[in-house]
């Protein structure tokens, strides 16, 4: 057995939400609170601190991940993935228990972590390789593969806050990859990047543990957790609810989704956003009745409560293995698109309906993720908020291919010799 790179005992991590409490306020929103005092009263408003309310993202987790193990941190939104990432990575405490961290940890877990967006490329290098504990001539052994990675040469001395979203992604991947730590953290922060720097990313990570190194990788496309690692870690309302081989803890997630499924939309408690605008229904069916089919028109309606000025919905279809195969964007605008009256009443509830004239799905079991947007927001969102089974059919007069041919079918025409 290799020797421990990490193990926690015990660890638990609250938050205090839906309060101004004076005990963590920064001097500054002290002084806001206290300026702004004598209006609220004059107004009418309550002056005395609201009470807190604690979330526990994480609860009496305890773990040991060995030397070299690639392990695939599955869950959830709000399953308390992302904390136990960044108690890890020391940028958060504890609020009881312990982590202990053998060697040095590079860690990514969101667009350009630890990167000065007023230095140049060349110079976050350098920052971020001295922050993780890098000597400066062990950067500069690995500075020209980070470049070359990254693919960006010709900006190299450009401030990156000049950079887009996806060449901050592809540096900050490369500077935490390629760096020589010990134990590598990454966040689902690839999804940012194109899907050939996606492949890059996981070779890169697969190289990586080849060399024996430890990597800790969080994703909600099982497809790429199976591929990558050997062993899962199962995240649910901050506790351990599975740790074993990575297909069996896969397939337990995403029996878990199925479940969750049964539960009245409106009553999920398993949803992020802003929550302004909620999504009380969705309904797959096909309009005339009767099971969807490949081929065959689909319809997909989300009803919402709490309608806001410019509140978009977005549906991403994905297959059983978490793997996203088509997304549907009312943001995204079509000549073929129409309008109605926006009600928001109970007897009248506001709905958002997008119709698929033939579904090019072929025969399987999918699900949907509802995502809904405010202006500036993202006021709801639910994994896994439907489900739904696609039975075999024609796709313009074609019959789909056989089983184990993919998830989708591609309306297509032939030509060919005549003999």
């Amino acid at each position: 057995m290799s020797a421990v790179a990490i193990r926690t005992e015990g660890l638990s991590k609250e938050f205090v939400i839906g309060s101004r409490g004076y005990g963590r306020d920064t001097l500054g929103e002290r002084l806001g609170h206290l300026a702004t005092a004598p209006l609220r009263a004059l107004r009418g408003g309550r002056t005395e601190r609201a009470e807190a309310t604690t979330l526990q993202a994480l609860s009496d987790l305890s773990l040991t991940i060995h030397e070299g193990e690639v392990v695939g941190i599955i869950g959830g939104n709000g399953a308390g993935k992302s904390t136990l990432l960044k108690v890890l990575s020391r940028i958060t405490d504890p609020t009881t228990g312990w982590a202990e961290i053998t060697g040095r940890v590079g860690s990514l877990l969101e667009v350009g972590t630890g990167f000065h967006p007023e230095l140049t490329g060349r110079e976050n290098i350098f920052l971020n390789g001295a922050v993780l504990g890098m000597r400066r001539t062990e950067i500069r052994r690995q500075f020209d593969e980070i470049v070359a990675f990254a693919d960006v040469e010709r900006f190299l001395d450009t401030p990156v806050k000049r950079y887009s979203s996806g060449m901050y992604v592809r540096l900050a991947f490369s500077v935490a990859a390629h760096l020589q730590t010990e134990v590598l953290i990454v966040d689902e922060v690839l999804a940012v990047g194109d899907a050939a720097f996606q492949r890059k990313c996981l070779g890169r990570m697969d190289a990586v543990a080849q060399e024996g190194r430890t990597v800790i990788f969080v994703s909600h496309n099982m497809a790429i957790i199976q591929s990558l690692c050997r062993r899962g870690i199962f995240l649910s309302s901050g506790r351990l609810v599975g740790d074993g081989p990575v297909e069996q803890v896969a397939a337990q997630y995403l029996r878990s989704l199925e479940q969750a499924t049964a539960t009245d939309l409106a009553e999920r408690p398993d949803r992020r956003g802003w929550h302004t605008v909620r999504a009380t229904a969705l309904d797959v069916s096909a309009p005339a009745g009767g099971l969807l089919a490949t081929g065959a028109p689909a319809r997909f309606e989300v009803t919402l409560s709490g309608l806001l000025q410019g509140t978009t919905c977005s549906l991403t279809i994905l297959n059983n293995l978490g793997q996203p195969l088509c997304r549907f964007d009312s943001g995204t605008t079509s000549p073929l698109d129409a309008t109605v009256p926006g009600v928001d009443a109970e007897d009248v509830p506001a709905r958002f309906t997008c119709e698929v004239a033939e579904l090019p799905l072929l025969p399987g079991r999918y699900r949907v993720d509802l995502a809904v947007r405010g202006t500036h927001h993202l006021e709801d969102e639910v994994e896994a908020a439907a489900m739904f089974d696609v039975e075999a059919g024609l796709l313009s007069g074609r019959p789909g291919p056989p089983p184990g041919s993919g998830d989708v079918a591609v309306a297509h025409r032939w030509t060919v010799p005549v003999t």
